[in-house]
């Protein structure tokens, strides 16, 4: 088969020198006809001048066709002395449809070429497909279910980068009665913040890979919980709100995915965004990840009780004379009534942050500090 051969495209002064011919006129004619300079005629047709959309406006009134005529001829002249790049263009904008690559390279993740080879390459290794026109999956033969959307690019490239850091770590073969034995020492935790920084070793114990990755800018990820290949389950969290209760309420509930096992047979990443925002609606093994969550942080016939007991007067004195009775941080009986009361200013001073605390003994990747 023949290779196509791109149609050549001639200067509009060829096609101005067969108007002159077919009218038998000279270029001082013209130049007379147009009130112009016989200059300008002699180096349009020699192409050392382009044509203008006065010029065009002339020559259409001369030769009775359009101004849009002449210039299209001018439009396709110049674009074909453009030279092509074989698409580089064309590629680099695909890959930036299909992945944030501003974000990853500032981060670290993939390192900045000008070879847009290179660069695909790169991508290609940290999404681990054979080209950038594969869709990344995050675990072998997953399955889309009803209960979690198709992850965002945003979304993906961070489910990634969690499972690079979690592959690294080493921990022994994930028991779910090791884990059902941690949550009871995790509870030990919850009075002051800065015991929060020993639940990536006690989850790591149990056979539980916990990894800390900031959130890509708008992918509105709280936590995920997947399984690798080889059976362990990994928990990545994102800090996108820092407040002890969010923390301890976002653990406990990726904690009850795994203990319930979710998404392990069908090889489902669970995905969880705004959690505890929305209780109508969402999936069971949801709702009772909220529950467990809630119920971790300070339990429901406590709360249900005190709130029984108090209400309408919730006063800061009450709340953290209940939370020290039950042995929590204020944090956390404050998180769990903002969200009764639907008041989320309630005694909000009380919401400390933990996140230095976590990361310190975490694998972690961001918030200013990335990782190789």
């Amino acid at each position: 088969m023949n290779a196509r051969v791109p149609a050549e495209v001639f200067p509009p002064g060829e096609f101005l020198r067969e108007e002159l011919e077919a009218r038998d006129w000279s270029q001082q004619e013209l130049a007379e006809i147009m009130g112009r300079p016989p200059r300008l005629i002699s180096e349009l047709i020699s192409g050392k001048r382009a044509v203008t959309p006065e010029t065009a406006k002339g020559l259409a009134e001369a030769f009775g066709t359009s101004p849009d005529y002449w210039m299209s001829l001018e439009s396709q002249y110049q674009l074909s002395k453009v030279k092509t790049e074989d698409g580089i263009v064309a590629r680099k904008a695909a890959l930036y449809g299909r992945f944030p690559v501003r974000e990853m390279i500032r981060r670290g993740w993939v390192q900045a070429s000008e070879s847009v080879e290179v660069l695909e390459a790169r991508f290609c290794e940290f999404f681990r497909i054979p080209d950038v026109s594969v869709q990344p999956e995050l675990v072998h033969n997953a399955k889309k279910t009803h209960a979690h959307l198709e992850a965002t690019p945003l979304q993906m490239a961070w489910l990634f980068r969690v499972r690079t850091l979690a592959e690294k770590q080493v921990v022994p073969a994930y028991s779910r009665e090791k884990l059902a034995a941690a949550v009871e020492k995790l509870k030990t935790l919850l009075l002051a913040p800065e015991e929060a920084r020993h639940a990536p070793r006690i989850l790591a114990e149990a056979g539980v890979r916990l990894v800390f990755v900031e959130a890509m800018p708008g992918s509105k990820i709280d936590g995920a919980t997947f399984w690798l290949d080889d059976g362990k389950p990994v928990i990545g969290m994102t800090f996108r709100f820092d407040r002890i209760d969010n923390f301890w309420f976002v653990l406990r509930h990726e904690i009850e995915h795994v203990l319930r096992e979710d998404g392990k047979a069908d090889a489902d990443v669970l995905i969880d965004s705004d959690l505890g925002s929305e209780t109508d609606g969402i999936a069971e093994c949801e709702a009772l990840a909220n529950e467990a969550g809630a119920d971790f942080c300070v339990p429901k016939g406590q709360l249900d009780d005190f709130v029984a007991r108090v209400q309408p007067y919730f006063s800061e004195k009450k709340v953290l004379l209940f939370a020290q009775r039950i042995n929590v941080h204020p944090g956390l009986v404050v998180g769990q009534l903002q969200r009764r009361l639907k008041r989320h200013d309630f005694l909000r001073k009380h919401q400390v942050k933990v996140r230095d605390c976590v990361l310190q003994a975490a694998d972690s990747d961001g918030w200013g500090s990335f990782s190789e």
